[in-house]
């Protein structure tokens, strides 16, 4: 009998000992991967074209947690359009830090609002943007992204599907 409970009992420290989770290794500069768009068409931003957002969204990691540095006012994503590489900033959304590790994990969506006179326009040769053309119906373009956390480490770049833009 009192070898059946030494047995019972080194077996229970064992299944104890290998159900105890390892937090996960991340490198402290952060890594983003591509997770997808709740659209690949969109409307360019003009008086009379609907409305339209797109949402862009990505996985990140980051070893040492230092994300979101608002305080400093430089932005930590930085989405560059591919026709003519302007960078549109984006701050990382408040998040709740958990557990008693600093590397932290999670998925960010980006929405780009399509408004009147702001958000995605198409881009003519020899035209400014945001105006109809029957000559060019479309636009095709896409998104670059990057992020940065507070001690300026930069992440690996993602780019999102091709865009088609409507110029009507």
């Amino acid at each position: 009998m009192r070898s059946k409970l030494i047995f019972l009992a080194i077996a229970l420290t064992l299944t104890l000992s290998n159900s105890c989770v390892q937090a996960p290794e991340y490198p402290d500069e952060p890594v983003i991967t591509y997770a997808g768009m709740n659209k690949t068409t969109v409307h360019q931003g003009s008086p009379t074209a609907p409305l339209d957002t797109l949402e862009i969204r990505f996985n990140f990691t980051d070893g040492d947690g230092d994300l979101r540095d608002i305080e400093s006012g430089i932005p930590d994503i930085s989405v560059m359009d591919s026709r003519d590489n302007s960078v549109t900033p984006f701050f990382i959304p408040e998040f709740t830090r958990q557990g008693a590790g600093n590397g932290i994990s999670g998925e960010i969506t980006i929405k780009i609002l399509n408004k009147p006179g702001a958000g995605i326009c198409c881009v003519f040769p020899n035209s400014t943007a945001c105006v109809k053309s029957t000559t060019f119906p479309t636009n095709t373009m896409f998104y670059t992204i990057k992020m940065r956390d507070q001690a300026g480490h930069e992440s690996n770049t993602i780019q999102t599907e091709q865009i088609t833009i409507l110029c009507d």
